[in-house]
């Protein structure tokens, strides 16, 4: 799908400001919508929307459906009239500049629980019951999954009780009786998630902005998608992965990322028409106007690597049916709005793919100055059919790109910069930034995307994933109430204006 000239911004809603520790869908986010209209933006990037794994990682998820419950407002709720604002007094202080998981999934869920106890009381809407049956394909699992997850103290589902491990029918009828307000509670959540998240996109839609999506390639393997679908993973008798996603050794590191996520079973998958796979699409475009797919690549050959090894430096390219998945799925649902994540090892193979669907793929601007590239590459010979980033979640920000390159006196680059744009040592930080930013907004691309830290110049504090990593500062980065100011919305909206986005 060709798309029209335009630019956006990137940032996950986790980062926003907000008074309860985590970004959320209450007004900080319905004033982040604001400045993206009055800097004449037209897109707003997000990170997947499912529930994290324990470490926060959005493409870790528990589920390849639901969404992430935490990113539900408390405000809001209270202006539902299903929490009393006394009742939200003793806010702990949390840090304004990270997400801090434990603490504030302990705080939310004890309001969340208030909340339904609520909400129980009211009779059924009918947008409740419709949530219901448009979401009937994974919503009872999932909330089963979850409250069964609570019941076994948190471990993995193949270390529960076999007989529901393993989903006999008997046992799925004993704790579906048993549990049954923990699986209300948990539908609850997604339906309040549903709503909330609707409400704001509907506001984002309405004043000329679109959502660019994230869709990750894989789900966990402690999830509700493993557990309901067994035969769709490549698992041993015992519910364990054979086999493992990851990526060989590349840019990001030495020895490889291995994600441990368990591979596909496509020939199960090709089976039903890839049925998980049409319905996941069919979900993703309920919630987004455009879906970046995570790890393209992946679809015409993924790196498999034994569940055994402790790096993904031993493993094997294995063929996956890409063709066959998009053309179903494209079938199903129409023309697909799609950017596709073609970055890493890319092969002839995995642009055929990618030019046969008319899919967009993926520019970085800190990657255009690679030995391979020849030295006179500029923005300008970037194609119009792709989008240009500054940077993604998987990168250091901007400044500390360029702080990193002056460090390590890498004068073949600056050397570029300083012909092609203009940076020379006597700019200040800030001005390297918005050079650089003005640069990608010159370029033949239709679609420019700048994280949200490019804009502010903020350093490698801000940075949000170190791939390959588990832990430290991942998915943690928030920004202050107060740190976008006026200047920047001019100088985004003049770009926005001169070069006709």
């Amino acid at each position: 799908m060709q798309f029209d000239r335009a630019s956006g911004v990137l940032l996950h809603l986790t980062s926003l400001p907000s008074l309860y520790g985590i970004g959320d869908f209450g007004k900080e986010a319905y004033n982040f919508v604001d400045f993206l209209k009055r800097s004449n933006q037209k897109l707003w990037q997000i990170l997947p929307l499912n529930p994290p794994d324990q470490g926060g990682s959005p493409y870790k998820c528990l589920s390849a459906f639901a969404g992430n419950t935490l990113l539900i407002s408390i405000d809001k709720l209270i202006e539902d009239g299903l929490l009393r604002a006394e009742e939200v007094t003793n806010v702990p202080k949390f840090s304004e500049t990270k997400v801090e998981f434990p603490r504030v999934i302990k705080f939310k869920n004890e309001l969340f629980l208030k909340a339904f106890n609520r909400f129980n009381l009211l009779a059924e809407s009918d947008e409740h019951a419709k949530f219901k049956e448009d979401n009937e394909y994974w919503l009872l699992d999932f909330c089963l999954y979850m409250a069964l997850k609570e019941y076994f103290d948190n471990r993995v589902w193949n270390q529960w009780h076999l007989d529901i491990a393993f989903r006999e029918k008997q046992a799925i009828e004993k704790y579906q009786s048993e549990l049954a307000d923990k699986i209300h509670y948990q539908e609850f959540l997604q339906y309040i998630f549903s709503k909330q998240w609707s409400e704001l996109k509907n506001y984002a839609n309405h004043n000329g902005i679109k959502i660019i999506g994230d869709l990750p390639i894989f789900v966990a393997h402690d999830s509700s998608d493993v557990w309901v679908h067994p035969e769709l993973f490549d698992l041993d008798d015992k519910g364990n992965p054979r086999k493992v996603a990851g990526v060989p050794p590349d840019y990001f590191s030495k020895t490889g990322q291995l994600w441990g996520n368990p591979h596909y079973n496509w020939k199960c998958m090709q089976e039903d028409n890839f049925l998980w796979w049409r319905k996941r699409f069919e979900k993703i475009f309920k919630q987004v106007d455009i879906a970046r797919i995570d790890h393209f690549r992946g679809f015409e050959a993924y790196w498999e690597v034994d569940a055994s090894e402790k790096t993904a430096e031993r493993g094997k390219w294995v063929k996956a049916p890409g063709y066959q998945l998009f053309s179903s799925i494209k079938q199903y649902l129409g023309e697909l709005p799609i950017i596709v994540e073609d970055l890493g090892f890319i092969t002839s193979e995995v642009n055929k793919l990618k030019v046969n669907f008319g899919f967009p793929g993926m520019k970085i601007l800190q990657f255009s100055f690679d030995e391979k590239t020849p030295i006179k590459l500029g923005l300008d010979d970037y194609e119009k059919h792709c989008v240009v980033y500054t940077g993604t979640h998987d990168n250091d920000t901007l400044l500390a790109w360029y702080r990193g390159l002056r460090q390590s006196k890498n004068m073949r680059v600056l050397k570029i910069l300083e012909k092609y744009y203009g940076i020379n040592s006597g700019m200040s930080e800030k001005q390297v930034c918005w050079t650089l930013i003005e640069a990608v907004y010159r370029s033949k691309a239709n679609f420019v995307i700048t994280p949200l830290q490019d804009i502010l110049g903020l350093g490698n504090e801000a940075r949000m994933n170190y791939p390959g990593t588990v832990g430290g500062n991942n998915w943690l980065w928030r920004y202050k109430k107060g740190d976008i100011t006026q200047e920047m919305e001019e100088k985004l909206a003049t770009f926005v204006e001169k070069y006709n986005r």
